[in-house]
């Protein structure tokens, strides 16, 4: 069964949507992807998870995520209109190791990411970032908080951002939150996309 927002919201398209983005949220396991996906999409979320059972014991690493009983095996999908003209559709990627092999499928076509950090297991966005970079692809990193943890320049140092990728704090449960994200991403690819344009001569 999909999964639905607290209000179930199933906007409509407007008929003034011009610019579709495909838009990836990526990050380890169990960091709040599909949380994410869920508290700021408009229409009812697709999600694939499942309940963990037995068979993923000494597959997917659990041990600091001992509240999570589901998990996402394919991609988590929902929509957002950023202005009256714009939209994104959302991808939230699986964080299991032997999933990876989907995300560079969900890279296809994407205009830009964001990377869900959890303070208590950063290592676990290396592989992330890594991907990102491989593929040249515009990305922010939302440090998700589960705890109190270290701050946002410690992050940045532990992560070896450059000091053009934005780095901001989120709660991915609340809409406001995770919709700051998206939009700090936009105006990341905005700026990005302005920068390399060529000059017109006169």
């Amino acid at each position: 069964m999909p999964s639905t927002t607290s209000d179930d919201v199933r906007a409509p398209l407007r008929e003034t949507a011009l610019d579709a983005l495909k838009i990836v949220v990526v990050g380890g396991f169990g960091v709040g992807k599909t949380t994410m996906v869920g508290s700021v999409s408009e229409i009812r979320p697709l999600s694939t998870e499942e309940v963990m059972t037995q068979a993923s014991v000494g597959i997917d690493d659990a041990s600091r995520v001992r509240e999570k009983t589901t998990t996402t095996v394919a991609f988590d999908f929902g929509r957002i209109t950023v202005t009256p003209d714009k939209v994104l559709y959302l991808f939230g990627a699986p964080g299991q190791e032997r999933f990876w092999f989907v995300w560079d499928q969900l890279f296809a076509g994407s205009l830009g990411a964001v990377v869900l950090v959890d303070t208590r297991r950063v290592e676990d966005s290396w592989y992330s970032i890594d991907r990102l970079e491989h593929h040249r692809m515009p990305f922010v990193v939302a440090v998700n908080r589960f705890a109190d943890g270290p701050s946002l320049d410690a992050v940045r140092d532990a992560l070896a951002l450059s000091p053009d990728v934005p780095l901001i704090e989120c709660d991915a449960r609340k809409r406001s939150s995770s919709k700051h994200v998206l939009i700090t991403l936009v105006e990341h690819i905005t700026r990005k996309n302005a920068l390399s344009a060529p000059e017109s001569t006169s």
